[in-house]
């Protein structure tokens, strides 16, 4: 397949059927992808969720964060909506890469926040680059978004990349033993806005019986 070329296909999922498409980046030659319901490109603001791929939450259902949960529960939010799209950029780590969240998690085990585990390891706090979530959405037609995220950052690199975004949607999630520490540091140190600890969380339904 050559670099910049979407591909489609449908994909039943646990939350109905989406469209799955793929994109190569031709910098990088990373494949990314993308889950959409419902008409897209009609010019509307379209519910959207920017995911980075989590391995550890997303796949090996890590308690350590709340990756997975947001995962299903940016899937859930747009299928009760009957429109809108997820997209899961291949920059693991906040940017970092796999290895490195590996060596960022050992320095947290011994006492680190996840601030000062990246910083011991000389790397930046959060790497994460959106510009393909740009090219993903253009390709997709979608120009306006109501982006489904609890990250002022994403908020402000998605305008800066040119997508209006119309609303800002929060996604609860819910806390527990493992990663309420590294949800305050979200919080406290990289301006992360607190979930609604007294909504019900968007990822909690059928939470045991999806994982």
């Amino acid at each position: 397949m050559p670099a910049g070329e979407l591909v489609s296909c449908r994909l039943p999922t646990a939350w109905g059927d989406f469209e799955l498409h793929g994109l190569i980046d031709a910098t990088t030659g990373h494949e990314h992808a993308a889950l959409s319901m419902g008409p897209i490109a009609d010019g509307a603001p379209v519910l959207t969720r920017v995911h980075s791929e989590c391995l550890t939450g997303d796949t090996l259902f890590s308690l350590k964060c709340d990756c997975g949960p947001q995962l299903q529960g940016g899937l859930r939010a747009i299928a009760t909506e009957g429109r809108g799209v997820l997209l899961y950029l291949r920059q693991e780590g906040r940017g970092i890469g796999l290895v490195n969240k590996i060596r960022a998690y050992a320095l947290q085990q011994a006492g680190a926040d996840t601030v000062e585990a990246n910083r011991l390891l000389g790397l930046p706090d959060d790497a994460r680059d959106y510009a393909m979530a740009a090219t993903l959405l253009g390709k997709l037609g979608v120009q306006r978004v109501k982006l489904l995220t609890n990250n002022p950052a994403k908020v402000e690199a998605l305008q800066a990349l040119g997508i209006e975004v119309s609303e800002r949607v929060p996604l609860r999630t819910p806390a527990n033993r493992h990663n309420q520490a590294y949800l305050k540091t979200k919080t406290d140190r990289m301006g992360h806005w607190r979930p609604d600890a007294d909504t019900p969380a968007a990822g909690a339904a059928d939470e045991q019986h999806e994982r």
